[in-house]
This record gives structure tokens, C-alpha cells and sequence, in this order.
């Protein structure tokens, strides 16, 4: 078991270790990118990645406070389904209205990889391996899609 300070710092060096790694890739459109803290440029509209001690995961999150308004970039979302198949090729979990850990309602689309934990540095070449082609797409299929969201802006 580790200390809170321990497991801040195995976050962080994986964290850095997977950001360092990614530095090599520019954006769909040739830009130099946070891939650890992707702008969306759309308020309450993320792309998170997670690593914990059971499983990895990567999501978009929409977190708007108006439960109505969070719906309908769901249901934008929803319209743009077929695409972000296809970008990344493969099906991912879709939940409107769930709660995230700190109780707040928020609507996830998500892809989650079990079995793994970030604690163990001989698990991180498979986390890396999953969030890499993900977040690459996730970037990808979003230089088409952003435009979608303009009325929602």
C-alpha cells in the first residue's frame, strides 16, 4: 500500500512519462498539443484520461451544470456517433446523467481498459499502448466534429 504522497508521485511520473511520449505527435492539424490537457475549446466539454490501480480510461466528458443543456451536447454527441466509431474503431460506453466522484451529474462517452494498474510500472507500456491511438483519434475525429457544436457554443 502506498502513502497519498506515494501514489501522487507514480501518478505523476506516469503522467510525465506518458506526456513526454506524446510530445512526438503533433494534432490532426500539425500543431504542438497538450495531449494530458486537450482543449476542446468548447466550455464543459473534455477529453479525460484516466489511469488508476484497476483499470485505464479514456472519455469524453460533458460536464455543463444545466442538466438540459449537458442533454443536448449528448444528444449533439449522439448525432456524431457513427463518426467517432469510425475514427476509432471501435464501439465506447455512452451514459447520460451519471455521477463522477464528486457527486456531480456529468454525461460520459467513454472506452475503458480493465486489468491494469498504473502502480505497477511493468502495466504502463499496455496503459500508454491503449491511450495513445485513442487520444490520436479522439483528436481526429474532434477537427471534423468541433464544428457540429457551434450553436452550442
Amino acid at each position: 500500500m502506498y502513502t497519498k504522497e506515494q501514489a501522487s508521485q507514480i501518478r505523476q511520473a506516469f503522467w510525465t512519462a506518458f506526456g513526454q511520449y506524446m510530445a512526438l505527435h503533433p494534432s490532426v492539424e500539425g500543431y504542438k498539443v497538450n495531449w494530458i490537457n486537450y482543449k476542446t475549446g468548447l466550455k464543459h466539454v473534455y477529453f479525460r484520461m484516466n489511469a488508476e490501480k484497476n483499470a485505464a480510461s479514456i472519455a469524453i466528458e460533458i460536464i455543463h451544470p444545466d442538466i438540459e443543456i449537458q442533454q443536448l451536447f449528448y444528444e449533439q454527441f449522439l448525432t456524431l456517433k457513427l463518426m467517432l466509431e469510425d475514427y476509432q474503431q471501435e464501439t465506447w460506453e455512452w451514459v447520460l446523467h451519471t455521477s463522477d466522484n464528486n457527486g456531480k451529474t456529468i454525461s460520459r462517452i467513454c472506452k475503458e481498459l480493465p486489468n491494469v494498474n498504473v502502480f505497477r510500472q511493468d502495466d504502463w507500456p499496455a496503459i500508454i499502448s491503449f491511450l495513445k491511438p485513442r487520444i490520436i483519434a479522439l483528436d481526429a475525429f474532434w477537427g471534423d466534429a468541433q464544428f457540429s457544436f457551434e450553436s452550442l457554443k
